[in-house]
């Protein structure tokens, strides 16, 4: 059967190609599924989606009266489904559980180091031959403490560098990770760690008890020279109260590669026509702030992992299997 998969970048569509070879036909589009393109995936009865697709219950509804019965999202994440309708529609819905941890832990450091170094300034200045160091001040974080809120398989990758680098190690998550555990790390309540954490680094689903985890309360809490770096998904901090605290000059960097109103955006050129999102337009004007578009988990090494486990999941649909990348627990017929 054809495959119809939503969304794919340029570098990824000859890996999913070939991945697919000898399988299935599959046929790939740079659109991201939406309310205005579900109609493109009339009479597929399979289809992939991105992280940054809106499958809520008109989308849902679409796709289900043109015939699709099974989802493969390309994403861990899928706070983008609405899944008690998919499975009311009966449809089938399946995601990647697990890519490599350390694309997005090392992604995390790289966001972090950038803001403690000043790192996109200085090199904005010397492709204009301004060698300057003034407002270049970073700091060394050996000795300092990094704070990690969710200690699963990314908060223990974004641990251990930590601990490479000679960091005190405090931890949040509904359980303790052994792991973490031997390399130091002491779990705290959030509050504590939010106080005296100098990085502080967000590892965490989106999920309705972790919408806007960091808040405005809790951005006060922390010091103002701190580190804030979110590369897992965008609802979990309040953008808008970041912006504020901002604004009044706290916070030593704040690297995010995700943001809550990124759908729509991200993953697209903007360049030309411009954003209205005010405070992503805002929030991109402070000189101790690094916005990148959802790139954390973007190498060779996960992306490769994704599509592997995508195709999987297809073939255990198609052959009426089920695995624990089910979300939606509606299995196909098999007669």
């Amino acid at each position: 059967m054809e495959i119809l998969a939503f969304g794919v970048q340029s570098d990824e569509r000859p890996l999913l190609e070939k991945a697919f070879a000898g399988h299935h036909d599959i046929r790939c589009l740079d659109v991201f599924l939406d309310e205005d393109t579900a109609l493109i995936a009339a009479g597929h009865e399979v289809i992939s989606t991105s992280v940054n697709a809106s499958l809520n219950n008109r989308v849902l509804q679409t796709l289900a009266a043109g015939g699709t019965q099974f989802i493969a999202q390309r994403s861990t994440g899928f706070n983008n489904i609405d899944l008690q309708v998919a499975e009311r529609l009966g449809l089938t819905v399946a995601r990647v559980s697990y890519y490599s941890p350390y694309s997005v832990a090392e992604f995390a450091w790289t966001l972090a180091m950038a803001v403690n170094r000043r790192i996109v300034r200085a090199a904005g200045r010397t492709r204009d031959f301004d060698f300057r160091l003034d407002g270049l001040l970073g700091r060394d974080l050996h000795g300092r403490t990094a704070g990690v809120l969710g200690t699963g398989k990314i908060g223990e990758a974004f641990a251990r560098i930590a601990h490479g680098f000679g960091m005190r190690l405090l931890g949040w998550d509904v359980a303790e990770n052994p792991a973490c555990v031997e390399l130091g790390m002491e779990y705290v309540d959030k509050d504590r760690l939010l106080a005296e954490s100098d990085l502080v680094s967000l590892h965490v689903p989106l999920l309705p008890a972790t919408e806007h985890l960091i808040g405005a309360a809790q951005l006060k809490s922390m010091k103002d020279d701190a580190i804030l770096v979110n590369s897992s998904r965008g609802g979990l901090i309040d953008t808008e109260a970041l912006v504020g605290e901002l604004r009044q000059g706290r916070f030593a960097g704040v690297g995010l590669d995700v943001y809550e109103a990124e759908a729509g955006l991200f993953f697209l050129d903007k360049s030309i026509q411009g954003i209205e999102d005010d405070t992503l337009a805002r929030l991109v004007t402070f000189p101790n702030v690094v916005v990148t578009s959802h790139q954390a988990y973007y190498t060779v090494d996960a992306v490769g992992e994704i599509i592997a486990t995508t195709l999987q999941n297809v073939l255990d649909y198609t052959e009426g299997r089920r695995s624990e990348n089910v979300l939606v627990p509606v299995l196909p017929s098999t007669t």
